[in-house]
């Protein structure tokens, strides 16, 4: 259900054009300062993958790409969801080595999303990809990669309150780490958002752990598609935003799956006739690196480091009148 939460005596800050200022420095800082601190390049991102390439990634299992007829290359495209194994394809294809990595600027379109202050059909995302070794696979090496991109999160904070707006450090020093599991056994009366919620509201940031695999109760914590995270070393990085009192996830990454990996998940996930497809078929071959990846959200950034109500109060969307009109009439001011 399209719904919209009202703040209490919110108003929006600026006017939409210092607005618009205010987001392209917090985005040139931030991209800036994440290259640095990963050691990654920036490459262009295509925008539509053709369909029978398996690179379009299947999110949760249930998106539905928008698919179109390129006329002129006589194939099915589709709108990409995420471009973790382009990525993954474009460090072998480009020649990178280990320790390094790229970056893209995406722009994404899930028409089947939600509509409310935290979810849009458009989505805008810094994806990420490494080369690793075969021994940096393990979990110790997962979180000094979330740390890093965590300490990030923290010069950028310093940065927007110093040189955009003062909107008051919220992020506490260190991030806090918990699997899925660990968080069903913490609360296990809740559902997955509600742990989530519960969790945030204690520590304030937040990187959950081994998403994908079946709970003890026999639930996800989240779905995950089987063919790029290992669902033994990805996680979600989570914030505490109290002007909607709410947690945030503002990032999803991993260690991507190895040959064993993808053959388990595959199975797992029924979804063993993938194997078949390009991509798959380079993997399980072992003619791809070893890589770590995710993505960032710009919006989400921007909307946490300016304290806004709304993701539309960062980002041009389309809304339903519902929302358009409850935005109008409490002094939300959508792009």
């Amino acid at each position: 259900m399209n719904d919209v939460v009202i703040p209490k005596g919110y108003r929006s800050q600026g006017t939409l054009i210092e607005t618009e200022i205010h987001i392209k420095k917090i985005k040139d800082f931030f991209e800036k300062e994440l290259f640095k601190a990963l050691n990654l390049t920036r490459v262009s991102a295509p925008l539509f993958v053709d369909s029978s390439s398996g690179l379009n990634d299947n999110m949760t299992g249930y998106e539905r790409p928008i698919v179109f007829r390129a006329s002129a290359a006589g194939k099915d495209v589709e709108i990409i969801q995420s471009l973790a194994k382009w990525r993954i394809m474009s460090l072998h294809r480009y020649g990178f080595c280990e320790g390094q990595g790229l970056y893209t600027d995406m722009h994404i379109i899930k028409k089947d999303d939600t509509m409310d202050n935290l979810h849009s059909i458009y989505v805008d995302q810094w994806g990420w990809e490494k080369v690793i070794s075969q021994d940096e696979r393990n979990e110790a090496y997962l979180k000094s990669i979330v740390r890093s991109i965590y300490g990030v999160f923290r010069i950028t904070e310093s940065f927007v309150n110093s040189e955009v707006t003062a909107t008051g450090h919220k992020l506490p020093q260190d991030i806090f780490f918990i699997t899925a599991q660990e968080l069903e056994d913490k609360y296990p009366d809740l559902n997955p958002r509600e742990r989530e919620q519960e969790i945030c509201r204690e520590h304030g940031a937040v990187f959950i752990m081994k998403i994908g695999d079946a709970l003890k109760s026999g639930e996800k914590h989240d779905g995950r598609s089987p063919d790029y995270d290992d669902w033994n070393l990805n996680g979600d990085i989570h914030f505490w935003y109290p002007l909607l009192d709410t947690s945030m996830e503002i990032s999803s990454m991993g260690i991507r799956v190895n040959e064993e990996a993808l053959e388990r998940q595959l199975k797992l996930a029924g979804a063993e006739d993938r194997r078949q497809l390009y991509f798959h078929k380079a993997l399980l071959k072992g003619k791809l690196p070893y890589t770590i990846g995710g993505g960032i959200g710009q919006s989400r950034v921007c909307m946490y480091f300016l304290n806004k109500a709304h993701i539309g109060e960062v980002q041009a969307s389309v809304w339903d009148e519902k929302i358009v009109t409850a935005c109008r009439e409490n002094g939300i001011n959508l792009l």
